[in-house]
């Protein structure tokens, strides 16, 4: 299969090229494909003609869409449809990454796929639109929402946590809010089970299990060497920030298991990113 891959410099990219290295990938970095310019990324699509678009190019600085929502808007909403709209031209199946942020935080138990969204943030609603274009314009469509990525070579919570106690930095966490930790190696494994299916549809792709951030934090850790390390449990009110997050939008993976795609408890996950970044104790 011919897959085009959006991003192919983040870290999500990066991972999809190798787990889908049996294929036949053309990388599109922000350099050579502008999302944000449709008669450019027509182009580009047409010419590399792909059978399926992988699509995790996006504006993920949360705060960053806080300060300039109609960009956010621009990146993350028009600019997801003007790829699907090229790729839907040539017949080719078209995969949003999107995000638990679509939620407004309020419910009392795990979103499924199919549970009324409402963003409460500006990256949240660019993420929304970015899902409605996609749905309206490319009826061979995946929606895959994710939460809390951690991923190998940059910055993430964890590596944050680690530095901060590494450096002997008071450490302030908190408490309420709540999702799922989700390691990129493991999504990308996901998405490669669930493309081969041609099950299109809305899916929840993270790591099993429901923790706040403080716990995130405690048990990566725990597991380092800083048990002894204090973390301050504070609220979200209490971290000033231009953003407002969900304060519960952990997703449940209920449409993966009818296809037989699981991903593993969230502790495992961080146990195997630890190992394989040589800091586990």
């Amino acid at each position: 299969m011919r897959i085009l891959i959006t991003g192919a410099d983040g870290r999500l990219g990066k991972c999809l090229q190798s787990i889908l290295a049996q294929h036949t990938i053309i990388p599109a970095s922000k350099s050579e494909l502008d999302i944000t310019d449709f008669a450019a990324a027509r182009t580009f699509v047409k010419s590399a003609a792909p059978e399926l678009v992988i699509h995790p190019a996006a504006w993920t600085d949360v705060e960053g869409c806080a300060r300039d929502p109609e960009h956010a808007v621009l990146v993350n909403g028009f600019g997801a449809q003007h790829v699907a709209l090229a790729a839907a031209e040539l017949g080719a199946a078209f995969l949003y990454i999107s995000s638990n942020e679509v939620f407004n935080g309020r419910a009392s138990q795990p979103y499924r796929e199919y549970d009324a969204t409402a963003p409460i943030n500006p990256y949240g609603y660019s993420k929304w639109v970015g899902e409605q274009t996609v749905m309206r314009v490319n009826p061979r469509h995946y929606i895959v929402r994710t939460a809390w990525l951690f991923a190998h070579g940059g910055k993430n919570f964890i590596q944050a946590i680690l530095n901060a106690a590494n450096a002997g930095k008071a450490l302030r966490v908190v408490i309420n809010e709540i999702a799922n930790p989700t390691y990129t190696d493991d999504l990308a494994a996901a998405i490669a089970q669930l493309v081969e299916t041609e099950r299109f549809g809305i899916y929840h792709f993270v790591n099993e299990g429901v923790c706040s951030r403080y716990e995130f934090a405690r048990y990566a850790l725990d597991q380092c060497g800083y048990a002894e390390t204090p973390i301050q449990p504070i609220s979200s009110q209490m971290w000033q920030r231009a953003s407002t997050p969900p304060d519960y939008a952990p997703l449940a993976n209920h449409a993966g298991k009818t296809v037989g795609i699981t991903l593993r408890p969230w502790r495992e996950a961080i146990d195997a990113f630890l190992a394989k970044e040589g800091l586990n104790k």
